[in-house]
Formats: C-alpha cells, structure tokens, sequence
C-alpha cells in the first residue's frame, strides 16, 4: 500500500534554515559543553521559516498527567501535534506560545497501523518493534533523575502515541500514518512569548556537597530547579529538616541548554504545606494573578465625596427607569450585582422586558491608573473562599453594585417581546434605575415553584415599598414563562449546553474551613436569568458590529477538534451508544435523549457529558477587524453569528469595552483594531487563568475536607480505561479521579483488552477464605464501582480506592459478573 505526503507535509522539510541535526553539528568543537537542548534559531531564521511554512507556532499545552507529553494545535486546528519528552519542548513551559520544526524527512518512519487503515498486511511482531523501538528512544529523552507520582505512562497510552500520531493539511486527514522521528515527531525551536509565569511552589531539599538546593515544585509539569544556598533560609544547611513541610515559591531565572535543571530565586516563604492560606496565596502567585491592594494612585481615580450621588448634569443625559419594578437575582451571598431584570405587561399583551447593567465606564475612564490596572486584572477571580476583584472593592460593591432601594447608572436594552419570545423592538440606551429588591435565587426559585403563593414579607429581603410583593412575584413568573420559551426555541434552533457536576462547600463562619460540600443545583431561577443576559449579550453583539464593524470585541467558540470528534464517535458507535456529534444541536438532542430508565441514568449522562466535553475549545475574545471570514465569528455551542460579553462588567474587563463600544455607537470612539484585539488576547489569557484557579481552589478545599472529614465513600461510574488504570466520576461529589490497578488491594491479577476503539480491563478478585474460585470484575465505560476517598499522606492530596471486594460483591460461583 502506498502512501503519499502530500504539500503540507513535505513543507517540513526543513531547507533554508538549520535542521536540528545541522545545529548540533555545530555547537562547538573539542571540548565544548555537550548541549542536552537544543539552542533557539534567530528571530530572522524563525520569520523565514514560518513564511515558508515549515515552521509552526502554537502555543504549548503539557499534559498534567503525563509530563512528558505536550502539544500544540496544528495549523488548520483541528487536531493537536505531539512533542514527546522533556528535551523536544526545549525549556519551553506550560502556556508559552512557541516555534517548532518537524524533523527532516529522513528520521521519519513510517508505519501502517491496522487499526486504521484496511488492507494492511504488517505483522504484529513488527508493530510491537515498533513499540519497543519508541519505548527506548522516549526513554533516552527524558530526564534520568525525574520522579513523578503517579504520572507514569500506561503501556496502551506510549503504544497509542507512536501508532496513531497523525498530521494533516487543511482539508485533509492523514488517518493511516504513523510519522516517528529518532526521539520526537517535533521539537521546539524558538520561544516567542512566555506565558508561563516562571513562578512555581514547591519544596526545597538540602544535597550535600553541593553550593545549591534542589527546588522540587508541586507541578511536575516545571522542571526541577537549582537554588543557590545563600538564597535559602539561613539555618537551611544546618537544619534542614525543619523545612520537609514548608511551601516555598520560586522564580526561574535561567534554564541553560547544557542543563536538565533550571536555575531559580526562592521568592517567598509560604508556610506549611497543606494549610489553606499558605497554598492559596502559593496558586495566585504561580499563576500571576494580581491580589495586592489597590495602589493610592488607582483609589484616587474614584469618587472623593462619599457617600455619592448621581451628578444632575448626568441624571439629565439619561432614561429615567427609577419608578419601573427593577430587581436582581443573584447567589445569596454575592456582593457586586452587575445586572437587573424588568418586565412590564403591556395594554395589548406584550411584555416590555429590561436588562439592565451597571454602567462601570461611567467610572473607569479611560488611559488613567484605575484603566490601566482593570485591564491588566482583566477579570476577578472566583475562589472558594474569596474573591480577587478586577476593580476596587468601593466600585464593586457600592457605586457600581445595584444594590436595592438606591439609585444607580446603568446600560439598558428593553425589548418590545411577545409572550412566546417573539422580538418586535429594541432600545440601547444609557440610564439610572433603582432596585425594589435584591432576590437569591432560592427566593426566586420559590415564586417559580409556587405561583399562587402569597409570600410576606418575612418571607424576603426588603422590598421597596412603592413595587408590592405580588407584582415583583407576577413579574418573575413573566420572566420565566418567556425564558421558557427562548430556551426552548434556541435548543430546537441548533444550541448546546454541556452541563457538568459543580462542587460547593459550605464554610465556617470564623476559620473559613471546610463544613461540608455538595454538588450545586442548577434550577429554574439560573436558566432564566441565564436566558436574558444570553439575549442581551446577543443584541449587543449586533448592534455593536452594526456599528463597529473593523472594531467590535466580540466572543467566537471554535467548533471541536475533528479528530477528537471522529474517535469519540467511533467510540459510541461501538458502544452501542446513539448520539450524534455531527453539530451542536444534535449533540444536545443525543445527550437529552434518554440513557436507560434506571437511577444511574443522571450518572451516564454525566459520563457521557465528560467524554463530549474533551473535544470542546475555549471559547475566545476577538476584535471583529483581525477576522476576514465571518465563518470565524461564529460561537459553536450557542450556534449564533455574532456574540459578545456585555452583562458583567463589575468583573470582566472585555464588557467595559464593550460598553464603551456600545457607549460610542450613541456618540464618539478613540480606539484601534490593533488596541481591541491586544486586550482581547489578554482577557483570554486572564480568563484561562482564572478558570485555573478557581479549579485549583475547589480542589485545595475538597482535598482539606477529605483530610479532616474523611474516608468518604461513594458509589462512581467509570469514564475512561487505560491498560492498567481506569478514572472513574465520584458521583456523590462530582470529582473525577483516576485508580492505578496495582493499588487494588485483594487483587489478584488484571488483564486489558481493547477492541476497536473500546477499552476494557478485568480485574481478578481471589476469594481463598471462602474457599471460592477467583471472581472476575470487568471494568469499562459505565461500570458502577463503590469507591472510597481518602488522604494519601502527601499535603492537600486524596486518592480513590476501589473499595474491598469481599465486602460488597455478590459472588457467584463460575459466573464473572460486572459490579
């Protein structure tokens, strides 16, 4: 069978700047120092190559897992491409944006895998040469002295890797192509920005005989780092014992290409590892994100004269929304309230529906000290037990939050709606309203619930008095029979919603510890006000590119990777699972469809969700100018043209933009392409960033509540299997984690097999006391397993233990069963 690489491919073959293999011949003569990395290309050697194509940047993703392993999108995105080990990522770290080259033709080889393609007549002996063949040259890559818990490779996962990495030109997939280089299908040649903090936590280890520490940071993704003795702490050498426990972070300040180790500055002591300030502050610093006070020169930006008033000059240029039923609907202990909803019934049957947000431009001007630290906050940051805000806490809470019963500035977009959801007229404005009430959602969830309900006024917050209960109740039933009915149009329209478990804690009042934890619920009062800031954020899409067509910020969702998609459905299908991944609403149709009708079909949903999930990309800020194809524009999940964010700009820099936009389409503008576009990338970086650290709270937390509360035990579901492991979904609290089979207490053995794209793994459970013949446990997508969590020893770290088999297994003498 012949096999043809076509254009793109060929391209990587490199020709005018040096190969890997030319630059090492050239690193010195006799006696220089053997390189263990490659050194970069010239800045004029990588603009050549990336204009003739035979450079690729990206930017780097390493696998948390499995540190060896990284990727960065191929050039058409719709694939990822593999850089195998520590030497092929060439210092680079987690998140830089980074050049690579693939090697030159004459390291490749190529391999027919006949689980791809028909026809092939390759032996399995030669496939598994092949195997082995990778499983040294890998070896010879990686770091002799790295250690990692439990990050090891399983054997399927290196066989997968050598057998199935593919390449392709846009338009074409390469499905039966194995490309495998001497030690890496591509290698990092330039770093064109480092995203990557540089700062890490960590721990230190005293070595003897030696001027310096060894740093050894918590992710196994960074590289061990040499600190000099006379930057630790003085009695380190003599008593460094005393620092086993103690959490340090520290800035890399060198990584030299004779060198498996960085070298770095320790920057802070923590304190003790496994408390929560400490490894908090250890998160927010290691991922750059700004939690110092507000300097003098960004409080002097706002209002002196306090407590503040709307100007009457102000009062004058807007709509007077002061005496409509305005309210807001948020979680009962949110403090900045950025929007509020209306609805009134009109004479002839129509509702006239508000959406209301706080007007921070009002107080963020321009190119001053408060801009400039907003923009490069970019977002508040969520995490369990506080928040980081973008702006002051004097604006977040008070002059920008719309509190009740106190007048505020506001952006407004009334519509002129049917009661099925029908728009017949828009209206943008700016405008001052004062909310009646400040409802939870379980207050509004209650109206829902209870329509006939006369509730008191014991029963809420305090409620201005000019708006009586009933009507703001009436006016919440409004709002959810008409968000009803949107939701329903935008699913039966082509819309997704990929739903996953949330984990929630409650906490002590006074030490912020952990209480209890429980998976939040997403209700009727969420959709609805979900459904109206969608709208809102829709409408303001349009009418700002209406405007602003080379200017707009707007928010595109890329649709998922092909061949990810392409896997996953050959996965299903072979399951025996009907969902069709051909579009976003027909995934949402296969997902809602029903997947058995016993207790756990909430779970398999859940499981399924997550095996849909991984395909998915990042939804993106752009500026509309960058974009020519309006195919770019799209927003995947949504299955809308055009879509921005325009509903909280309290903590999300790219509203306030937005605003300012929606604010010139009314007057004037003083912006670039080139400035939107700038912010834009860095409101994604932020926004990544963020979403980060609010995962690593929620863990930090649950792992805390393990330890103090735990073993816990619950009931999980299977979600994937490796050859020697398998990660299961904890269903009691939504977490996912991943059983090693040789931890299995009482196993007696275990065996995989993979048919297809279908994994499965039987565990051999022996029952000697019972004088019983072993029983086997077979384990697979779905599988209910009882598990218990619990504190491994290491600070903040839990695992899952699959639980005893004697104790809840059914035996059956001669019959394997699945638990």
């Amino acid at each position: 069978m012949l096999i043809i690489l076509n254009h793109w491919l060929k391209s990587f073959s490199p020709s005018g700047a040096n190969s890997p293999a030319d630059r090492n011949k050239n690193k010195g003569g006799r006696g220089s120092k053997k390189h263990v990395f490659e050194c970069y290309m010239t800045l004029e050697e990588v603009s050549h190559g990336l204009k003739r194509g035979e450079l690729i940047q990206g930017q780097l993703r390493i696998n948390p897992k499995k540190y060896h392993e990284a990727f960065i999108p191929s050039p058409d995105d719709t694939r990822d491409i593999f850089l195998d080990g520590i030497v092929a990522r060439n210092r680079a770290l987690n998140g830089d944006v980074v050049v690579v080259q693939i090697l030159p033709r004459d390291q490749w080889k190529v391999v027919k895998s006949d689980t791809d393609c028909e026809g092939s007549s390759e032996s399995e002996n030669q496939r598994e040469n092949v195997a082995q063949t990778a499983q040294k040259k890998t070896a010879r890559t990686h770091r002799p002295d790295v250690i990692v818990e439990d990050q090891c490779s399983d054997q399927d996962e290196l066989v997968r890797r050598v057998q199935n990495t593919t390449l392709t030109e846009t338009g074409t997939v390469m499905m039966c192509i194995t490309i495998f280089p001497s030690s890496f299908v591509c290698q990092v040649v330039y770093i064109v920005e480092k995203k990557h903090s540089r700062a890490v936590t960590g721990f230190l280890k005293f070595l003897p005989d030696k001027p310096f520490a060894m740093f050894s940071p918590v992710d196994h993704r960074v590289p061990r780092i040499n600190v000099l003795l006379a930057d630790c702490p003085e009695d380190f050498t003599t008593r460094p014992g005393d620092y086993t426990n103690t959490l340090f972070i520290c800035r890399i300040t060198n990584w030299a290409a004779d060198s498996n180790f960085a070298e770095g500055q320790l920057h802070k002591t923590l304190g003790q590892a496994g408390e929560i300030e400490p490894e908090t502050e250890g998160i927010l610093i290691e991922y750059d994100v700004d939690f110092s006070e507000f300097s003098d020169e960004v409080l002097d930006c706002l209002p002196k004269n306090l407590p503040w008033t709307i100007p009457p000059e102000e009062m004058s240029k807007r709509r007077d929304l002061r005496k409509e039923c305005i309210f807001t609907i948020d979680p009962a202990t949110a403090r900045d309230l950025d929007d509020a909803l209306s609805c009134k019934l009109l004479p002839d049957g129509n509702f006239e529906l508000g959406v209301h947000i706080a007007d921070v431009s009002f107080f963020v001007g321009e190119d001053n000290a408060l801009d400039a630290v907003a923009s490069q906050r970019a977002t508040s940051v969520y995490m369990v037990q506080k928040v980081i805000p973008m702006l002051p806490r004097l604006l977040c809470e008070e002059l920008c939050s719309l509190n009740p019963l106190t007048d505020r500035l506001t952006f407004s977009v009334i519509w002129k709606i049917t009661p099925e959801g029908k728009i017949l007229s828009e209206w943008f404005g700016r405008t001052v309203i004062r909310s009646c009430v400040k409802l939870s959602y379980d207050h509004a969830q209650s109206m829902i619930e209870a329509p006939e309900k006369m509730f008191s006024a014991e029963e809420l917050p305090p409620v201005d008095p000019e708006h009586p209960i009933d009507e703001i109740h009436q006016a919440v039933l409004n709002l959810h029979s008409i968000a009803k009915n949107l939701r329903a149009q935008r699913f039966s329209g082509g819309a997704l919603r990929l739903d996953q478990l949330k984990l929630s804690f409650t906490l002590d009042r006074d030490t912020m510890m952990p209480q209890g934890c429980y998976i939040y619920q997403y209700r009727d009062s969420n959709k609805l006000v979900e459904e109206f800031m969608l709208l809102a954020n829709i409408a303001t899409a349009h009418h700002i590119y209406g405007k602003f067509p080379e200017l707009a910020l707007l928010r595109c969702h890329p649709p998922p990777k092909t061949k990810m998609v392409d896997e996953l459905q050959e996965l299903c299908d072979q399951l025996g699972i009907n969902i069709d991944l051909s579009s976003a609403g027909a995934l949402h149709k296969s997902l809602n469809t029903t997947l058995g009708d016993d207790e756990y079909t909430t779970a398999r949903k859940e499981v399924l969700t997550h095996m849909c999930s991984r395909p998915m990309q990042m939804a993106l800020y752009f500026c509309s100018g960058v974009r020519k194809d309006k195919q770019l524009f799209k927003h995947y999940a949504l299955n809308v043209p055009l879509y921005t964010h325009f509903t909280s700009p309290i903590r999300r820099y790219a509203d306030i933009i937005v605003h300012r936009l929606l604010a010139a389409s009314l007057s004037d503008l003083g912006l670039s392409t080139q400035e939107v576009q700038k912010q834009a990338s860095h409101c994604n970086d932020k926004k990544t960033v963020s979403k980060r650290v609010q995962e690593l709270s929620s863990e930090l937390f649950f792992g805390v509540f393990v330890k103090d509360c735990g073993p816990l035990d619950s009931e999980a579901m299977v979600m994937g299997v490796l050859d020697q492991s398998f990660d299961v979904l904890v269903l009691r609290y939504g977490v996912q984690k991943r059983i090693y089979c040789k931890s299995i207490l009482g196993l007696d053995s275990f065996h995989h097999r993979k048919v297809g794209k279908k994994s499965e793994l039987t565990l051999v459970w022996t029952a000697e006391e019972l004088e019983k013949p072993p029983i086997e446990q077979v384990i697979s997508i779905f599988t209910l397993v009882e598990v218990q969590l619990k504190a491994d020893g290491a600070p903040m770290k839990y695992s899952a233990v699959l639980k005893s088999f004697e104790k809840w297994a059914d035996f059956h003498h001669g019959f394997q069963i699945e638990l």
